[in-house]
């Protein structure tokens, strides 16, 4: 399977005066968070020197320590969730958890992020 990649929206709600943008985005369901680079965070109006912190082991096992911002409201077509973000990397990175809140799948073969077809209208969720 190759990389996945989707347009989301995000929205920092921290300031109301800032307007939602879309960015491209990898699609990673081995990754938990979403992730966003510092030039995002600052575009969605957070500040990274006075964020929470966050220690996080990444791919190549090495362990960071990282700013952790939010809440941020992330879009994908009809589904929206809220969420916090890791600052990181030279990309944004929607990753596991925020897929599921939004009840969002990857269709390997299209390389694609779709809405589960089987809650087209509304994101279903197991709740026991």
């Amino acid at each position: 399977m190759g990389l996945v990649h989707a347009d989301i929206e995000l929205k920092g709600l921290g300031d109301s005066k800032l307007l939602p943008f879309t960015v491209t985005s990898l699609v990673d369901t081995g990754a938990l968070h979403l992730c966003i680079p510092e030039h995002v965070a600052i575009q969605l109006g957070f500040d990274c020197e006075d964020s929470d912190k966050r220690s996080v082991t990444i791919a190549s096992g090495e362990r960071k320590l990282c700013p952790y911002v939010g809440p941020i409201q992330i879009s994908f077509n009809n589904r929206k969730c809220f969420s916090g973000a890791l600052v990181l990397g030279n990309e944004v990175l929607l990753g596991a958890i925020p897929m599921e809140d939004m009840d969002l799948i990857v269709h390997p073969a299209k390389l694609a992020l779709l809405v589960n077809p089987d809650s087209p209208n509304i994101p279903a969720s197991t709740v026991k």
